[in-house]
């Protein structure tokens, strides 16, 4: 198969999709893998090291396009890139359809197959393309938010460990995913005192069953995350709910209410986020203050750090790519029903029911499409 790989045009992405590893592993397969000039630069890969890995560096992104089958990106496309898409196409990349209408509509009238990144799932309903940011996310957002917390910085003046005699920092995290038990073990780790807030009483008893220090369960209700967030010195919402905007857990007037220069770091922003006062900024431009309140809601925490984060996506990715590459679409389809639930767009149909109901489409399951693509066996 030909597969290509792209630079990120996505405000202050710098992560690429398959590192040189995962190239060779994919060239020793038999596949052509072309990369655009200069899409690893920001990952300290070089076109060199690609060229080594036994692909072919491509000087722009249309060519790439244009001769792959399969392309695979860390985000979808941007309006510059609406015009590379056509029928035939297989795109590989994380999309937040659910707000990202334009893109949406893009795909849809290329008549590519579009699959979302953070939808897929493995035999045991994991995310594991997903899994490997969330953890980097959950690990990194204690830290920015300790960092946003310091006067220099805008925040309170308050150390998150506190000291002898003084009580450490308050945390509060909305969601028990894995941003979410992450974000509790590096927060305790740093003496802070936590709160997890999840409807799901069992992943709360996971969460306790660690006897992390001093992190606290709390059973999501209305009240309980406001009176919770009112005393919070750090907010975390780390929400996701596959194929639908993320719930806003937290009104405008709660945040009215919470402490002047606390801060709240939303990493599902990407998503709509779960606190009413989030948009989405940028690692250029990370924070603004509402409400005497410091907001981080970077969508792409990971590209922080996109040394770590490049190698654990592609890790993650390759075993995608193998199976759609080995086979075609159609047969890593029909053997991979955790890939099947990937697909968000094709042939111009809505194929995922949760994108369908949010974005209020018709729905068309893959199998009434998959038909169309036999020529892919």
């Amino acid at each position: 198969m030909r597969i290509g790989v792209v630079k990120e045009l996505t405000p202050g992405e710098s992560r690429v999709a398959l590192a040189p590893h995962a190239v060779d592993e994919l060239a020793r397969a038999g596949h052509r893998v072309m990369v655009e000039s200069g899409a690893g630069e920001a990952s300290s890969i070089q076109d060199e090291q690609y060229a080594e890995a036994g692909g072919y560096v491509v000087a722009d992104a249309e060519g790439v396009y244009a001769d792959s089958e399969l392309v695979v990106k860390v985000y979808g496309p941007v309006t510059e890139e609406y015009g590379y898409l056509h029928d035939g196409l297989i795109l590989l990349s994380f999309l937040s359809l659910p707000v990202n209408p334009r893109l949406m509509r893009a795909l849809l009238d290329s008549r590519c197959v579009a699959i979302a990144s953070e939808s897929v799932r493995d035999e045991r309903g994991r995310m594991p393309i997903l899994t490997p940011m969330s953890e980097i996310a959950g690990r990194l957002v204690p830290q920015i938010g300790a960092h946003y917390l310091q006067r220099p910085a805008g925040g309170r003046g308050i150390l998150l460990g506190g000291s002898t005699g003084v009580r450490p920092g308050r945390v509060v995290i909305l969601g028990c995913g894995i941003v979410g038990s992450t974000a509790a073990r590096v927060a305790s780790g740093l003496g802070a005192e936590v709160v997890v807030i999840d409807r799901d009483l069992d992943r709360l008893r996971r969460v306790e069953e660690t006897g992390l220090w001093g992190v606290k369960t709390l059973a999501a209700t209305g009240m309980a995350i406001r009176d919770a967030v009112l005393g919070a010195d750090l907010v975390i919402g780390a929400v996701f709910v596959a194929g639908a905007r993320t719930p806003a857990l937290v009104d405008r007037a709660t945040v009215e209410g919470m402490k002047d220069g606390s801060v709240i770091v939303d990493v599902d922003v990407d998503y709509g986020g779960c606190v009413e006062t989030s948009r989405p900024t940028t690692l250029a431009e990370p924070t603004f203050v509402e409400a005497g309140v410091t907001h981080y809601c970077v969508k792409n925490v990971p590209a922080a750090v996109p040394v770590t984060a490049t190698r654990a996506l592609s890790n993650a990715l390759l075993p995608v790519v193998r199976g759609i590459s080995s086979g075609g679409i159609v047969e890593a389809l029909n053997t991979d029903p955790g890939l099947k639930r990937g697909v968000a767009v094709a042939e111009g149909r809505v194929t995922d029911a949760a994108l369908a109901r949010e974005t209020g489409r018709n729905y068309h399951p893959i199998s009434s499409i998959l038909p169309l693509h036999e020529e892919a066996r």
